[in-house]
């Protein structure tokens, strides 16, 4: 919790664009921290990193600082929920199906 409000006063003593760089840098890994851990448990086997990333990459602002929160605040049903709505994308099952695709290759 502390870390949280550590990383909240840098972002607000921070300004422009480096504030908003470090603010979703920080929020990414967060999130990411998050999403891992439930694709491992649902896709075992896979390439969870790379699936991971494509869950990420696909997210709207609002789902990363969502799934950052969840970093602090700990994962629900509703943090599960909005991993598999961001899967379920278009754009995410392209990306997950160009890894498949690569490690066959």
């Amino acid at each position: 919790m502390l870390r949280a409000l550590a990383i909240g006063l840098t972002a607000v003593t921070l300004s422009g664009c480096v504030t908003d760089g470090i603010v979703q840098d920080t929020s990414r890994e967060a999130a990411k921290r998050v999403v891992t851990p439930i694709v491992v448990d649902k896709f075992p086997g896979r390439n969870t990193e790379a699936y991971s990333n494509c869950i990420i990459d696909n997210a709207t602002t609002d789902e990363i600082f969502s799934l950052a929160k969840a970093a602090v605040t700990g994962v629900d049903q509703d943090t599960v929920n909005t991993v598999y709505k961001i899967g379920t994308r278009p754009e995410t099952l392209k990306c997950v199906l160009k890894v498949e695709l690569g490690s066959a290759i």
